[in-house]
């Protein structure tokens, strides 16, 4: 299973892990996964069409995936997931 990393705003939707193990072969599987585990952060994620939300960067090991397969880049057992949500503000 691969370990998401779980940003600071959401990880109330995750009962305050940090991390979590996900199942799943590609990016979107284990979003899908993630949300059947914590239902509502699906919704934080992903836009009405099923994509990742623009203001929200994935990135498997040290490479976004939008530079890689989108949703469907592969995700082995040991790779790290991270879910980076923008950061807005300044002038």
């Amino acid at each position: 299973m691969a370990t998401i990393l779980i940003p600071t705003p959401l990880r109330r939707l995750t009962a305050n892990h940090s991390k979590v193990e996900i199942p799943g072969e590609t990016v979107g599987q284990l979003l899908a996964n993630l949300e059947a585990a914590y239902p509502g952060i699906g919704e934080r994620l992903l836009d009405g069409d099923g994509q990742v939300k623009r203001f929200i960067n994935i990135f498997v090991n040290s490479e976004e995936i939008r530079t890689l397969q989108g949703l469907n880049t592969p995700v082995a057992a040991k790779d790290q997931v991270s879910i980076v949500p923008a950061m807005a503000g300044g002038r």
